[in-house]
């Protein structure tokens, strides 16, 4: 990581500046073909980002994205974890992101060192970590899950199998209520989704008494104990394309609001409040990605992601025995 750092710096990359009146969007889309490359982006990256990016989805999308394409390099816009699941999937590929210091209050939360030990003091769990974790804790796991499929590969375990869940403990909770497991859970979580105001969400729905609302599953219990409807990224879009209400308040990162506007343009989308004094909830790594920082990224090649083989092939064994489960089960 450092080494990326000192890369860009001697080249004066970080100081840049981009010429106000070049075509962004052209000038990508002209380095995707240059240089063979595909650029992959969360929901939760800024327009123009998603606009320009050649797939868009949620972890268990990119992660399949990533690993079926035939691209020379994979550009991710999305946090650190993400690209690390792109690098653990494409060894052979090079992988580089916007901005190297994007990363994820949630990955953060379940540093390597202290999950071993965790792990260490019960040997006969078996570990389910959600895929928002970094490589070191999915070198740790025996299964990686997303909020997609988390509840159905718990559910294809034996009932008596017991379970360490990690990193996010609402999520973790979430499950153990949807399948009635006593799953353990590590004390992890989404800082964009621990912030909304039940109170404020409480109000907003007496305000819009025919609106839906709709919760990602990282969200606290008392939220999603309102929600009208609970589900990944993914799985929120769907349901607002699907559904026949045409006003949703939406309880996840802003970015989705994006494809939903664009997917539904005759529907009302609101975004749920926070307990701060924003309007809105933006995660602060998702935005640290630039369109302008995506162009540079292209240009120059850098930040890579460079990751320690050892460490490669033990994260990649969970993420191997998620996408299997996912097919055995139908999940797409």
């Amino acid at each position: 990581m450092n080494d990326a750092v000192d890369k860009l710096e001697k080249i004066g990359y970080l100081e840049l500046s981009i010429d106000p009146s070049l075509d962004l969007f052209a000038e990508i889309e002209k380095l995707k073909k240059e240089k063979n490359a595909i650029v992959l982006a969360h929901y939760y990256q800024e327009a123009d980002i998603q606009d320009v990016a050649d797939y868009i989805g949620d972890s268990l999308g990119l992660a399949r994205k990533a690993q079926e394409t035939d691209a020379d390099m994979i550009v991710f816009a999305g946090v650190h974890f993400m690209a690390e699941t792109a690098k653990i999937l494409n060894p052979n590929k090079k992988v580089v992101l916007p901005d190297l210091h994007a990363g994820y209050s949630l990955s953060d939360s379940c540093p390597p060192f202290l999950f071993k030990r965790f792990k260490e003091q019960h040997p006969d769990h078996l570990v389910i970590s959600y895929i928002n974790c970094s490589a070191g804790i999915k070198a740790l796991s025996d299964i990686i899950c997303t909020s997609s499929n988390a509840q159905k590969i718990v559910e294809s375990l034996p009932e008596e199998q017991k379970i360490i869940f990690a990193p996010d403990k609402n999520l973790g909770g979430f499950i153990n209520k949807q399948t009635g497991r006593n799953m353990l859970l590590w004390n992890g979580a989404c800082m964009v989704h621990e912030i909304f105001s039940l109170e404020k969400i409480t109000k907003l729905k007496t305000r819009h008494p025919e609106a839906k609302f709709i919760a990602h599953p990282e969200c606290e219990e008392a939220v999603l104990s309102i929600a009208d409807f609970i589900g990944s990224t993914t799985q929120l879009l769907q349901y607002t394309e699907k559904s026949e209400f045409n006003e949703f308040i939406v309880a996840t990162e802003t970015g989705i609001l994006h494809q939903m506007i664009k997917n539904s343009p005759t529907k009302t989308f609101i975004p749920a409040p926070p307990n701060n004094s924003c309007a809105c909830n933006d995660c602060p790594h998702m935005k640290l990605n630039t369109l302008e920082k995506l162009y540079l990224c292209m240009k120059f090649e850098l930040p890579e992601l460079i990751l320690d083989e050892e460490l490669r092939l033990a994260a990649k064994k969970p993420i191997d025995r998620m996408l299997q489960l996912s097919d055995e089960l139908g999940i797409k």
